[in-house]
């Protein structure tokens, strides 16, 4: 179908039929139209198209170009959500969707001068053709560059998760700026921050994100499972690649083979509820000093295991100080006494739980949560350190696991080389921001900062391209954000399917395809990678939206590097270019029309545990740590001197929790939502099921209701220095007094006070790093206070469209702006004079998140991450070798050339 096409003076009107398709659209979502069963008959004015996302696979039911249902696929996955059901079909089509290409009011006025940037998220956006918003955008990218350096340009484009394909905006985005010189770009991430840095030191791998314990060794051999925090029920509904579920009959398998289940948590979870948890109420951020005491306990009652301690770990002579309470910090031992006054847990239930742990087979599922909290790099390490002291890490159904909750941990792996997509590049900037720290950069350009024991340099940021991420959503702090642009930042672009809030708030808009509207190949299982998955295209592009690849092919071509950005390659040339790298024997033509094809996985695989081979034979199989063992104290972690992160797992008091809280405050805990992929479906029609008001429902305990004078369905308001936000209450006894619960990623509505009438929880959230070791979020240290809200401003507008005004023709003369010549003098890099090494580590290792740099672990650490990133990457062993010699060639330790 053609697209809409633009006269000189103003756009043409988009066509009858297209107008009667969008209509048709809204009837049908209107209608809640969405779920077939898998053997419906259709008439010959429908097809049925397969497709997948990151809310499970699906046939999509497509009747004269609208999308109207799904269909599921029997036997493949085995929970259907109604993210998928449902959420997908009316979020394509709300009316929040960017139809067209948009730039803000003043900033449309005036690009190159005074933008008004305190207006961003007030004002109108105003409609432009293509050629004149790529024209603009690609001049912006090169007057920063050239007045600032290349450094200047940085993106906040993170992640990934704007659709589970292998074409995801970031990767496009890295791989045209590095076209053009390169890049600042953020490192780290949200999810698992502080762990990621810290753990490779402790135990030889992020963790975070690995592999988990076979479910059959755990239904055979596991006696206890220890939620902590963790609550893969809700979680493992999506996934970062395709969600098909399969984890979950598999759950309730473990629990029919009698295994018992303990949750350590401030709420009792989905999880909780489904498998009958016995609950544990624990004040938030205290965790550690929960399994402090515990190790305190098993040791003063001589039932840790000695023999183990000394074969596998070092450093316990070092952390054995601090338990009993001879530290040089000066502080007591670590008495389940000492541990019940902060925790909230009686002393006696302390004892009875590390006799239990100590007793039993037990698998410690600790969730990512509990690292996104000042000092967050203390929790999972005292939790290993407990583990260890008990015995259990590599044992079958034993140990430690931090991945339980994502990607269908617990599944076996195929093993198995995947479909890989185009190289993201080397970037030649080489400046970093970590993902939480935007604001910190842009309050300070140029102030140094530690990170993992090397000292970084913030950039001077002048420009944002953000694609495929909502970071006014992510970022911690919102009003500190806002005040850190409007001060720093001339040009904020934003490449989204629709107007969230960083759309709202950006000056530049280019309208991107949903998932739906783009063909992509995606897997099943984040962890298992036992199945191919055909993300065929379903609708036509949305409006005048373009796909990510278009959008970046078409500023490319602007800027002269149209032709190194593509290879030549058309998206189906790219993609059936991917499959080949799979180990399938089924023809690409034969995948596409069937939509799936199956990775069979290795009998051997049924039995793999967790650290199993280090436990099999620490010499042959060392962890990839410095002693090549679980350091207990970590010498590596000393050697920084990070004032705010010992060498052994403390507790540090927080910033701000219960134990330092005014009367009346509460704590806050933002977990992630049970009907969203972050701020994703956050206008879709299922919000409906939980929102109040229109709100973001927020947990409440009878307790705290009843102080305060709220009853569910009241409107409250969450407030503290940094901001407020207006919620809806759901009173409930399934979370603890004087803990709040409000899941995250709404999009933003501010009201004349400037408080959240949508009930985005970053605007209370602090934006304290973790420590100066990781610099990580710390967003679930938040305490504020609480009241009924009798003073709302009318409904929640968050997911209404800005007003928006058609424009005359731009006086543009893209000829005279000599984009071409101007991007040719940024020092362009191609993907032709890097070594095998180099170019097969930037095209297959780096489709997560932004590029990781061989410098950033050392040649021990980059073995360890690699085992659980090459079955990802689909590397033969070949390939593994020659990635493996140029990172330790570039690790850190790797000294002079």
């Amino acid at each position: 179908m053609a697209k809409p096409i633009f006269t000189g003076d103003a756009v043409m009107a988009v066509s009858r039929r297209e107008f009667l398709k969008a209509s048709v659209a809204t009837s049908v979502a209107a209608g809640s139209l969405s779920w077939f069963g898998a053997s419906e008959v259709f008439g010959a004015d429908t097809v049925v198209i397969p497709s997948a996302s990151h809310w499970g696979p699906f046939k999509a039911v497509v009747k004269k170009g609208v999308l109207v249902g799904m269909q599921p696929l029997p036997g493949i996955d085995a929970m259907p959500t109604k993210m998928l059901t449902e959420g997908l079909i009316s979020r394509v089509y709300h009316k929040s969707r960017v139809k067209y290409p948009m730039v803000r009011k003043s900033y449309l006025a005036n690009p190159m001068g005074d933008t008004k940037p305190h207006l961003r998220g007030k004002e109108p956006f105003v409609r432009v053709t293509w050629e004149e918003i790529l024209a603009l955008t690609a001049n912006a990218i090169l007057t920063t560059a050239e007045k600032n350096g290349n450094e200047a340009l940085f993106s906040s484009s993170y992640g990934g998760w704007s659709h589970a394909g292998l074409l995801r905006p970031q990767v496009l985005q890295g791989r045209l700026f590095g076209l053009i010189g390169g890049h600042s770009v953020t490192t780290g991430d949200y999810s698992g921050g502080a762990s990621q840095i810290s753990l490779p030191h402790i135990i030889g791998d992020m963790e975070v994100y690995s592999p988990q314990t076979a479910w059959e060794v755990i239904a055979e051999h596991t006696e206890v499972v220890v939620w902590i925090g963790c609550d893969p029920w809700k979680n493992n509904r999506i996934e970062y690649t395709v969600a098909d579920h399969q984890m979950f009959p598999r759950w309730k398998q473990i629990k029919e083979r009698g295994v018992k289940f303990i949750s350590i948590n401030p709420q009792y979870t989905p999880t909780d509820n489904a498998l009958g948890s016995e609950w544990v109420k624990i004040i938030p951020n205290t965790d550690t000093a929960l399994f402090l005491a515990m190790a305190y306990h098993v040791y003063t009652t001589g039932k840790y295991d000695k023999a183990y301690l000394g074969k596998y770990t070092v450093g316990f002579d070092k952390f054995l100080p601090y338990l009993l309470g001879k530290d040089a910090d000066g502080t007591p031992p670590k008495t389940p006494e000492w541990a019940a006054k902060i925790t909230g847990i009686p002393a006696q239930r302390i004892v009875e739980l590390a006799e239990l742990f100590a007793s039993k087979r037990t698998q410690f599922a600790g969730a990512w949560s509990l690292q996104r909290a000042h000092h967050g790099e203390m929790t999972h390490w005292a939790i290993i350190n407990f583990a260890a002291m008990l015995g259990k890490i590599g044992k079958p159904g034993e140990g430690v696991g931090f991945s339980w909750h994502y990607g269908g941990g617990g599944m076996p792996q195929s093993t198995k080389a995947m479909p890989v997509g185009l190289s993201q590049g080397r970037n030649p900037v080489k400046a970093r921001c970590p993902a939480s720290r935007i604001s910190e950069m842009l309050m300070n350009p140029g102030k140094k900062y530690t990170r993992d024991g090397a000292v970084h340099t913030y950039p001077d940021a002048r420009l944002i391209y953000n694609a495929g991420n909502n970071f006014m959503s992510h970022q911690q702090n919102t009003n500190e954000l806002i005040r850190a642009m409007n001060k720093q930042v001339h040009t904020v672009i934003n490449q989204d399917p629709w107007w969230c809030a960083s759309s709202r708030f950006a000056d530049i808009v280019l309208p991107a395809t949903s998932a739906l509207e783009r063909p992509d190949i995606s897997s099943g299982g984040t962890y298992s990678n036992d199945k191919i998955y055909a993300m065929r295209q379903v609708i036509q592009p949305f409006g005048e939206s373009l796909d990510d690849f278009e959008i970046f092919s078409r500023l490319g071509e602007l800027m002269g590097v149209g032709y190194q950005f593509t290879e030549g390659q058309t998206v189906m040339q790219i993609l059936e270019n991917a499959y080949k790298n799979a180990e399938t024997k089924v023809p690409f033509a034969e995948f596409w029309e069937k939509g799936i094809v199956h990775l069979e996985v290795p009998e051997k695989m049924r039995q793999w545990v967790r650290h199993g081979d280090f436990y099999t034979d620490p010499v042959k199989s060392p962890l990839h740590t410095k002693s090549g063992k679980i350091e207990l104290y970590c010498d590596e972690i000393a050697s920084f001197k990070v004032p705010d992160c010992p060498p052994i797992p403390k507790f540090l008091e927080p910033a701000e929790y219960l134990g330092n809280a005014k009367a009346g405050q509460v704590h806050v805990v933002s977990p992630h939502p049970f009907n969203r992929v972050h701020s994703q479906m956050a206008q879709a029609d299922v919000r409906k099921y939980e929102n109040v008001k229109g709100r973001q429902h927020v947990r409440i305990s009878v307790e705290d209701a009843a102080a305060n004078g709220i009853k569910s369905g009241d409107l409250v308001e969450l407030y503290n220095e940094r901001g407020a936000l207006i919620a809806g209450a759901v009173v409930t006894d399934q979370i603890m007094k004087g803990v709040v619960s409000l899941e995250e990623g709404n999009w933003i509505q501010l009201d004349s006070r400037g408080r959240c009438n949508s009930g985005a929880i970053n605007m209370i959230t602090t934006s304290v790093a973790s420590s100066g070791l990781s610099q990580a979020t710390s967003a679930n240290t938040c305490i504020a206070s609480l009241k009924k809200c009798t003073d709302a401003e009318g409904e929640n507008k968050a997911y209404d469209p800005p007003p928006v005004e058609r424009s005359g023709k731009l006086a543009l003369n893209v000829a005279g702006m000599k984009l071409v010549e101007r991007a040719a003098k940024l020092k362009g890099v191609t993907m032709a004079n890097m070594t095998p090494g180099e170019k097969l580590f930037y095209e297959r290792c780096t489709l997560c998140h932004v590029p990781r740099e061989p410098g950033d672990y050392t040649k021990k650490q980059w073995h360890g991450i690699t085992q659980s990133m090459f079955p990802r990457a689909g590397l033969n062993d070949q390939e593994k070798d020659i990635v493996l010699k140029f990172l330790e060639a570039n690790a850190k330790d790797a000294g002079p050339m």
